[in-house]
């Protein structure tokens, strides 16, 4: 007795030669799927304010052509191989923003490559474990640089040892702290002090403002933000 799945590959065609018109619906519409899962985490993981909505559209009409490209030439080798070079070429009319996301054409079009050869299991298993990793890495913000988060300006008299007057405050309320400059200002009757910083808790530097006021005598303090692309020592 044929089991249940036999009966499904036989009804959609899964089992013949060449795709049937049930296979093929299944295929475009099991790619578009692998597409938008696609296109999610790259929006759910986007990092920056170049975001383009025309580009996630791309890699969905890319994939989903790609599977029906391969189901067109396969098993012809040589057109395969004409129709591999074709896309070798293939150029966006803007140049690409980010480096990553050169990676996300290629997953949509190993997804596309994959359902148009008909490893469905394959492409969909490894798209769902590839995107999951790629969130979870993002989520987990992996591999990040030590990122400056402000800059900080401090005004001391000449009689306050600044080489270790902070370095307990600093300790309580920053991630990271480079020094940048140190001036003599006011006719030589005070010092300026400049750092790079990173606080730890973003949403409140004003109790690291203060912290630092009881140290330096009320004297001038300026913490500024920088800008959220800047990594610390560049």
């Amino acid at each position: 007795m044929p089991s249940f799945i036999d009966k499904i590959n036989d009804l959609v065609g899964f089992s013949a030669k060449n795709p049937s018109i049930g296979e093929i619906v299944f295929a475009l519409i099991l790619s578009f799927g692998l597409m938008c899962l696609i296109s999610v985490v790259y929006k759910r993981t986007y990092r920056g304010g170049g975001y383009s909505q025309d580009y996630v559209h791309t890699l969905i009409i890319l994939g989903t052509v790609v599977s029906v490209v391969i189901m067109v030439v396969r098993g012809d080798g040589a057109t395969a191989f004409g129709m591999f070079a074709a896309f070798s070429i293939i150029r966006f009319r803007h140049s690409v923003r980010q480096s990553r996301d050169i990676g996300f054409i290629f997953l949509a079009m190993a997804a596309g490559l994959g359902v148009g050869a008909r490893q469905y299991e394959l492409a969909a298993l490894t798209t769902v474990i590839v995107c999951c990793l790629i969130y979870a890495f993002s989520k987990a913000d992996a591999f990040s640089p030590k990122r400056l988060s402000h800059f900080l300006r401090i005004r001391v008299t000449n009689e306050v040892n600044y080489d270790v007057a902070f370095e307990k405050c600093f300790e309580q309320y920053l991630a990271h702290q480079e020094l940048i400059s140190v001036e003599s200002i006011q006719a030589g009757m005070m010092t300026e002090i400049r750092f790079n910083v990173s606080l730890k808790d973003d949403g409140h530097p004003g109790a690291f403002v203060a912290a630092l006021q009881q140290l330096n005598g009320n004297n001038r303090i300026l913490l500024t933000v920088a800008a959220s692309s800047l990594v610390m020592g560049e």
